[in-house]
């Protein structure tokens, strides 16, 4: 009688575990912490990006401009940079390098209706410490930016509702928000309760 209470309850046990276990593996993260294998920084990031579009109907019908915005943290034993990354396209890509940069030297992010400055740290994963892109390009030829950002300006991009990315230079562009992006809200605030215990 002992013996079989006993097997029952192991039983159970494993079969609580079983369940547990399979539970977590079926949710997937949408919070990533991956270690560059050569520079030894861990780097978190998001797997839904904010995707901004700026329509340009003066050159054809449909040409769009893209910006993608996604957050990311990089600890370097135990001391956190966080930036945010932009990558930019458009259905007419411009041959010109320097021409596609323009304007974006630095770029206002505007969080229902308040405007944050932000200044390019580079061009290329070095700038942040890694030896490869964070996030996948959006388009072949897109461009990646990343711009050096505090937590607390993570986490009021993640609170608001509404963001707009306004480009500076000689000819600016005003990106708006593509649709609702339940998706990249969502990540945007596990991203900021992953690395802030927000």
């Amino acid at each position: 009688m002992f013996e079989q209470a006993y097997n029952i309850r192991n039983f159970a046990a494993v079969l609580i575990t079983t369940l547990l276990l399979s539970a977590c593996a079926t949710q997937s993260s949408s919070v990533n912490d991956d270690l560059d294998p050569l520079t030894g920084v861990t780097v978190t990031y998001s797997d839904s990006p904010v995707v901004l579009y700026r329509d340009n109907p003066s050159y054809a019908a449909y040409s769009r401009n893209f910006v993608h915005l996604g957050p990311i943290e990089i600890n370097k034993s135990g001391s956190y940079r966080y930036y945010l990354w932009l990558g930019i396209w458009s259905t007419l890509q411009a041959s010109d390098l320097a021409h596609q940069r323009d304007g974006y030297a630095s770029v206002v992010l505007v969080v229902d209706g308040e405007p944050l400055l932000l200044d390019l740290a580079g061009w290329t994963p070095a700038a942040i410490g890694t030896s490869t892109p964070v996030y996948p390009k959006p388009y072949a030829t897109s461009l990646d930016a990343y711009y050096r950002v505090t937590a607390d300006q993570i986490r009021l991009i993640a609170q608001g509702r509404e963001l707009q990315l306004r480009t500076t230079g000689t000819y600016p562009l005003e990106f708006q928000m593509w649709d609702e992006q339940k998706a990249a809200k969502r990540d945007l605030i596990k991203f900021v309760r992953s690395v802030n215990n927000y």
